[in-house]
């Protein structure tokens, strides 16, 4: 039963990237934690592989249909990358395994792990549901600050590299509201900086941890033709449509990992 609810939940996280561009590693890190038993360091580690993988697919059919910038995917992955390597390989191992502790409470390294990941999920989520005031004025009138938008991605790699999120959550919203990308254009160019920075920060913790290759390359096979489905579906929506379910997709996910962490 296990074994089914695992290629289960591998095939719905490939639907979720492909037909979102995100949102992999939002469903990938609650699976190896809640479901099959990871600790959140681990499963952040196999989340960055899995996901890494199943976006390199989705990149590479993306790039066949013409949604991916590749110039805007490179501005924004190669800043991040390096901060998500940095992160995985320098930062994340050395943060102490109780950061808080008294007679009434203690924080974990990995509940603070958690709650991080579930309170950026929130504001990426708000970020993307809100619908800004004249829209279309706003794409042709402003030009995006190069040097800000190479800062912003760069804190996003950091944020990526302690979570071990592929980081769609946070880039399609920068894609959309800074590089003025649409939100199908976005979503295969988020796949194009996922699976960079993915498979870099995975590389940062291979010589942390000891990879079970045969679980993980097993899991990502099911992610991979599940995202092949879920590019498929993408084209029942339009683009507005998909912007409200990643949105809605990703708020939830949220409240569910904080009330889970902080309420159970």
């Amino acid at each position: 039963m296990i074994e089914f609810l695992e290629y289960f939940c591998a095939l719905l996280i490939g639907i979720v990237l492909g037909l979102t561009g995100g949102g992999g590693s939002i469903l990938t890190v609650p699976v190896l934690v809640y479901i099959l038993n990871f600790n959140p360091i681990i499963a952040s580690s196999y989340s960055l592989f899995i996901v890494g993988m199943t976006s390199t697919f989705g990149t590479l059919i993306n790039l066949k249909k013409g949604n991916v910038v590749l110039k805007t995917g490179l501005l924004f992955a190669i800043p991040s990358l390096i901060s998500v390597y940095i992160t995985r390989k320098y930062i994340v191992h050395s943060i102490p395994d109780i950061l808080i502790q008294s007679s009434s409470f203690t924080i974990t390294k990995d509940l603070f792990l958690m709650v991080l990941f579930a309170v950026v999920m929130f504001f990426a989520a708000l970020s993307m549901l809100k619908t800004p005031k004249n829209l279309s004025l706003e794409v042709i009138e402003s030009k995006p600050n190069i040097y800000l938008i190479v800062f912003q991605i760069f804190c996003v790699g950091i944020v990526i590299g302690l979570i071990g999120a592929g980081g769609g959550f946070l880039i399609i919203p920068a894609l959309v509201h800074f590089a003025k990308l649409p939100i199908k254009k976005a979503i295969g160019t988020s796949l194009f900086i996922i699976a960079c920075n993915s498979l870099i920060g995975f590389s940062g913790d291979v010589q942390n941890i000891n990879p079970d290759w045969s679980f993980l390359f097993k899991f990502a096979s099911f992610a991979m033709t599940g995202i092949f489905l879920g590019i498929y579906l993408s084209r029942f929506f339009n683009e507005q449509s998909l912007k409200k379910i990643f949105g809605w997709f990703v708020l939830t996910m949220a409240v569910f990992i904080l009330t889970k962490e902080i309420l159970f």
